[in-house]
């Protein structure tokens, strides 16, 4: 069974997102199941493609998307739709379920955007509603079996429509009422501890551990509180446990306590010290580098945050704002929202204040930043009737905001009120909707969250088109008329959602059942589905673990390693982090850095050019004695390299080794000609390496930063030598303090290719020459 996880945004995104890492686990984990992942491509990667007439493929075996038997999409946010579109095309499948055949994968959707599926209903075959650990292997166990039993594609989708929390639109229609997916116990899902590592730098490149799912504060406007109902910690010392496994399997040098709201977790401060207190000699941070704090306020008075019920007064912000600063932080960004519900201006007033007071409460000692973003009313909340802001009206809110803030240690920042305009349209859109998402699409939107690529002019054309009445989906919703998500129940009742509108009308705040009754939300059968917390007295024992540091002293390691293959194409900084990560998985003891931000001693004798291939590198690692044999240690590194990098060697160094940087000679390169270059080229190029060795000097010109510098390379090259035969040119460049010169230096200006055809010429570093 072929399953493809679809992240319709780009690597760095889907990479980060700690729900695809779970789901591969988990299906990876299922003997009869092969999953790989997909990436939404870059607007100039699609280009590419579509130009050569290449499909998407998968990331691990290059498969076309069309091959699999189930496609499923993780919807996180409304902006990402055409992105799905889009990869569905570029995949060769039809975008509509309907025109689908047997052939065909399935196509199925989860995620928050999941808990209103009508404007994506003409697309997707099946959406799951819930959370999806439990119920993958449902669905593979469904559609494994249908495969045995070759039976059609409208009879399989029957099958998926009878597993609880799935939704099939074509089954179910808008009158069967669709349950959210039992929540699961998080103790008996310990994934991933092995997470996929990226080579490239993602967005969160660390290990993520969630620690809690679900809140219950009761935020008004926050779908998450109300969709991930009911509250439920995983165990410390399981965390503890899973800390230990993933730093092991993957050499990060980062952890990342992951939930709604961290700070909630009931046994966060002796977790936090013992992963403080085991990981130290390894150096092991808690994603809290002391940069830039964030606090969420939401609103600018206490009245506000009444409405919203966030519970927090302007004295409380304040104190741990002075707290902040008092700790080292350098500065702290504040999220605020415009346009909530009963908002006035001396609400927006209360924003502007509340700034100041927190920049009068830093003292000098760091900068505060105002972000603001526009309030959009999310199905399943109290607030889902709400009226959401025109664009006229943001315009107006953020400029009141942004004028009356000046001063430069405090900024503001703000969110693309165009992009809050079309967020809340597909939020609380219906199946019209979904005929201006194709017709956007069709028109050349993408990544319509990414501000460089959105083309809100091509949106208001396809709204011209599709005869799309704005302030339709932004009004106000009667509490008695039928809402497009009305036949998904996300476990919270409507009841318990009008009560909380109520108390808003009235600034009445709802306590947190965690600390207080229960408030009759629904959610919770007080058997199988309750508030779960972590056992204390794990967590109590295990912060009285610690590791003392290692005291052997401190040796450096000479190490040499290849670049080849597709390794060639990572950047000198992706090459150093996958070669610390392998030294970190393996036995030997790094040595690090004093200060805030520790790092291992660790140089490189320089860095290679991206796509030049090197069969020598040379990295000094300074470590604690390794007391085992060191080939021993060369195989434990290997084994954690990505294809295309092996260590060659390692050696100790004597005290008196001189340092890289000063051992540095030159290069030796082979550069491997095109295989169509003729005799006439062949003879022509001899002539100039003649006539270069003949030269005294020889001067080039450059582009340098925006400026014209010229350089006489001749001193540089030591050697240089045709091999006609074999269509290949050997040269041995000179490395100095003061410069050196380039491989494409050669190939331009002494074999003389033009500049657009010197990437043809396959260049290999044969040789680092050390003295």
């Amino acid at each position: 069974m072929r399953f493809l996880l679809a992240f319709p945004d780009t690597y760095e995104v889907g990479m980060s997102h700690l729900g695809l890492q779970i789901l591969y686990a988990v299906l990876n984990a299922l003997p009869y199941v092969a999953a790989e992942r997909c990436f939404a491509p870059w607007p100039d990667r699609e280009h590419q493609m579509r130009l050569r007439r290449l499909p998407l493929t998968s990331l691990e075996s290059a498969a076309p998307m069309a091959g699999f038997d189930i496609i499923g999409f993780s919807l996180q946010y409304e902006l990402s739709y055409t992105n799905m579109l889009n990869m569905l095309e570029m995949g060769e499948i039809p975008l509509k379920s309907a025109e689908r055949l047997n052939h065909h994968p399935l196509v199925i959707a989860g995620g928050p955007c999941a808990f209103n599926p009508a404007p994506l209903a003409a697309f997707i075959d099946a959406f799951v509603i819930g959370e999806g650990e439990e119920v993958v292997a449902e669905i593979t166990s469904a559609i494994a079996e249908g495969k045995k039993q070759n039976i059609s594609r409208d009879t399989l989708l029957a099958r998926l429509a009878g597993i609880d929390g799935i939704y099939v639109p074509c089954v179910h229609g808008k009158n069967t009422v669709i349950k959210k997916r039992k929540a699961i116990d998080l103790n008996a899902w310990p994934h991933p501890v092995a997470p996929v590592v990226p080579l490239m730098q993602t967005v969160h490149d660390r290990i993520v551990l969630e620690i809690a799912r679900g809140c219950t504060r009761g935020c008004r406007f926050c779908q998450a509180g109300m969709l991930w109902r009911p509250y439920r910690e995983r165990n410390a010392q399981l965390i503890a446990d899973m800390a230990d496994q993933a730093l092991k399997s993957t050499g990060h040098d980062e952890v990342s306590l992951l939930s709604l709201s961290s700070g909630d977790y009931s046994c966060i401060e002796p977790l936090i010290q013992n992963l403080m207190q085991k990981h130290y000699t390894q150096r092991v941070a808690l994603a809290l580098r002391k940069t830039s704090f964030t606090l969420a306020p939401e609103a600018g008075t206490d009245k506000m945050r009444q409405v919203i019920n966030k519970g927090n007064t302007a004295d409380d912000l304040l104190k741990s704002v002075d707290k902040i600063f008092a700790a080292g932080w350098k500065s702290i960004k504040l999220y605020f929202m415009i346009g909530l519900p009963h908002e006035e201006e001396s609400d927006l007033a209360g924003i502007i204040d509340l700034g100041y007071q927190a920049l009068r409460a830093a003292r000098h000692r760091g900068q505060v930043t105002i972000s603001l973003s526009t309030f959009a009313p999310k199905p399943h909340t109290p607030f889902q009737w709400e009226k959401q802001l025109s664009l006229e009206e943001t315009y107006d809110r953020q400029n009141f905001i942004r004028q009356r803030m000046n001063n430069r240690n405090l900024t503001v920042k703000w969110h693309d009120a165009r992009m809050s305009l079309l967020e809340g349209l597909f939020s609380r859109g219906d199946e019209k909707i979904g005929d201006l998402l194709l017709c956007a699409y069709r028109k050349g939107c993408r990544f319509d969250g990414w501000s460089e690529i959105f083309r809100f002019d091509l949106w208001q054309e396809a709204i011209r088109e599709t005869g799309i009445n704005i302030d339709d989906y932004l009004r106000a919703r009667a509490t008695t008329e039928p809402l497009p998500w009305d036949n998904i129940d996300c476990g919270v009742s409507r009841d318990f959602l009008l009560s909380e509108r109520q108390k808003a009308d009235t600034q009445e705040a709802t306590p947190d059942c965690r600390y207080d009754a229960c408030q009759n939300c629904d959610v919770c059968d007080f058997a199988d589905t309750k508030n779960i917390f972590s056992d204390k007295a794990l967590g109590r024992a295990a912060a009285q673990e610690q590791i003392k540091p290692a005291t052997a002293p401190e040796k450096v390691y000479r190490l040499s390693f290849t670049k080849t293959g597709r390794a060639r194409f990572l950047s000198h900084l992706e090459l150093a982090m996958a070669l610390t990560r392998a030294l970190r998985r393996s036995s030997l003891s790094l040595c690090y850095s004093a200060g805030f931000h520790p790092h291992p001693k660790i140089s490189f004798a320089t860095a290679t050019s991206v796509g030049m291939a090197s069969l020598e590198e040379y990295m000094d690692v300074t470590a604690a004695e390794y007391p085992a044999d060191l080939p021993h240690l060369k195989n434990e590194i290997d084994a954690a390299l990505p294809e295309g990098m092996e260590i060659t060697d390692i050696k100790l160094l004597s005290y008196v080794a001189k340092e890289l940087a000063r051992s540095l000679h030159g290069f030796a390169y082979n550069l491997i000609l095109p295989a169509e270059t003729d005799e006439e080229n062949l003879k022509n190029m001899a002539g100039h390496i003649e006539k270069f060795l003949a030269a005294t000097s020889f001067p080039i010109s450059r582009q340098s930063k925006g400026k014209t510098v010229t350089r006489d390379i001749r001193p540089f090259v030591e050697a240089i030598t045709l091999n006609a035969g074999e269509k290949k040119v050997t040269t041995t460049l000179r490395h100095a303090q003061t410069g050196s010169v380039r491989p494409i230096d050669i190939i331009q200006h002494i074999l003389g290719f033009p500049a657009d055809q010197a990437q043809q010429v396959y260049v290999i570093k044969t040789k680092t020459i050390l003295t």
